[in-house]
């Protein structure tokens, strides 16, 4: 393991951090708030102690892969525990174990909160609670490949596969700096659009704002109790909707657009299965809906809003979903689960993961019909390596597993099995809300200590994918190359 090579990569990530402290700093300022200056000095401490880390660079800049999978987890841990500080050290959040499972909840874009009352907090809070989502969104790495020359070596390719979505990560730009500000570039005009879109809505700025940073992110904090409910307009719940959405799409997918080839989206098999998933379960639950709605039109509203906005694992609300039929009570727990597409800000399984699995089980049914033949499985028209094919297998298995255990260890909190059950899914999946405690209009400030700490490790784990936060407890992976 390159020790100093990752010292330098969280030296950064600090410096960064520190930084983006200080926005929430002029934040403070604007509305003459006296919590900003939690933000000024725990924000310039940040940054001096990351200039230290990265004053020297590493002799060694070889990255091999469990080098890039150690960086990464080790990062969104230290820009959780320091971005935690402003919010405990003001009190907005007097226990710290609260304050970091908060902020993980923000980084990882899930959306989870322990805060019963949202607009009791500073506007500084509020902004950091939904800047997060931002950064989190694209994933910190992604930035830092973005704007700092040559991180890693050239073996930055690690980095970034510790930190993407979905099933595997090939180099589609010829130079991975190039593609990580590319990314980014399509992340941040996006949400600009949305904020315009919002203000001409009749949003103020602020909330405009906040609510664009934790649609990009796929987050779904928000400066209101109520949520997007707090907005009583169907333009405005459209616009998030129609954005949730978006931000749930590959964003390779833009690429392509810019890129002027047209053609290949027709080609991406998970384009159109996840477009596929959205109708389908917005029409399915809006004809279920109809009992609680007077017209087809707001049970149309109300679907859309809340496919999308499980869908990508953003968790926004506008209403009580806990009160509703069966039928989509379980939709929406499915719905967690796949999530949005591999290479989105979305959270869930992912939507490639899921063509692969109903494809690998299709060759083997028939294989067992006719055991001579040979199938391949393809995906957009590509061979689908056994490696991967395995990958997610294991992925799967992994996930279940996960499931399983952290269910059983936040049953030791004594609530009931839906709560239980779906709590353990929503942070899993990055999603927020779950049922009947943790519904669309509850929190998880009931839970104990050791549950909102596994609570942080499910979310860590879902938004990494698993496998990079599961190697650093593995001790020969912190053994020398």
């Amino acid at each position: 393991m390159n020790k100093r090579l990752i010292f330098y990569i969280l030296g950064w990530v600090l410096v960064i951090e520190g930084f983006c402290m200080q926005l929430s700093t002029l934040v403070g300022l604007i509305y003459k708030e006296k919590s900003y200056i939690y933000f000024l000095i725990i924000g310039l401490a940040l940054c001096a102690v990351g200039a230290l880390l990265v004053i020297k660079k590493p002799k060694n800049p070889t990255m091999h892969l469990k080098d890039g999978f150690a960086s990464t987890t080790l990062s969104w841990i230290v820009l959780s525990l320091a971005g935690a500080l402003p919010l405990y050290f003001s009190r907005s959040i007097p226990s710290f174990v609260d304050a970091f499972f908060e902020t993980v909840s923000g980084f990882t874009t899930t959306g989870a909160t322990i805060l019963t009352d949202v607009e009791a907090l500073d506007k500084c809070m509020l902004f950091w609670r939904s800047f997060s989502h931002f950064l989190g969104g694209m994933g910190v790495v992604v930035f830092l490949l973005a704007i700092i020359p040559k991180l890693g070596g050239n073996q930055s390719i690690n980095l970034m596969k510790a930190e993407s979505t979905g099933p595997s990560i090939g180099k589609s730009m010829p130079k991975l700096r190039t593609y990580a500000a590319l990314l980014y570039s399509i992340y941040i005009g996006l949400t600009l659009i949305e904020f315009v879109l919002l203000i001409l809505g009749g949003m103020n700025a602020f909330d405009a704002l906040t609510t664009a940073f934790a649609t990009a992110g796929t987050g779904g904090f928000s400066t209101y109790n109520a949520s997007i409910g707090h907005f009583d307009s169907y333009y405005l719940q459209t616009v998030v909707a129609v954005f949730m959405m978006l931000f749930g799409v590959n964003f390779y997918v833009y690429i392509v657009i810019l890129t002027g080839k047209i053609k290949q989206i027709f080609k991406n098999e998970e384009l159109w299965f996840y477009l596929f998933i959205v109708a389908f379960a917005t029409i399915t639950m809006a004809i279920n809906l109809l009992s609680c709605f007077d017209t087809f039109r707001e049970a149309i509203h109300q679907s859309f809003f809340y496919v999308t906005s499980i869908g990508s694992s953003t968790g926004f609300a506008i209403t009580n979903t806990d009160i509703w039929p069966e039928y989509s009570r379980v939709a929406i727990l499915i719905l967690t689960c796949i999530g949005a597409c591999a290479g989105s800000t979305g959270g869930g399984f992912k939507v490639s993961r899921l063509i692969i699995l109903f494809k690998e089980i299709k060759k083997e049914f028939r294989l067992i019909v006719h055991p001579r033949n040979i199938y391949t499985v393809k995906a957009d028209g590509k061979k689908v390596t056994h490696e991967v094919a395995r990958s997610v297998s294991v992925y799967l298995t992994i996930y279940v597993f996960m499931v399983v255990i952290t269910t059983v260890l936040i049953s030791l909190n004594g609530f009931d099995f839906i709560t239980n059950f779906t709590s353990v899914l929503a942070t899993l999946n990055n999603t927020g809300p779950g049922l009947s405690m943790v519904s669309s209009v509850g929190n998880y400030s009931q839970f104990n200590v050791f549950s909102k700490l596994v609570f942080c490790f499910n979310m860590l784990a879902g938004r990494l994918e698993l496998y990079p936060l599961i190697l650093i407890f593995i001790p020969s992976a912190w053994k020398k190359n």
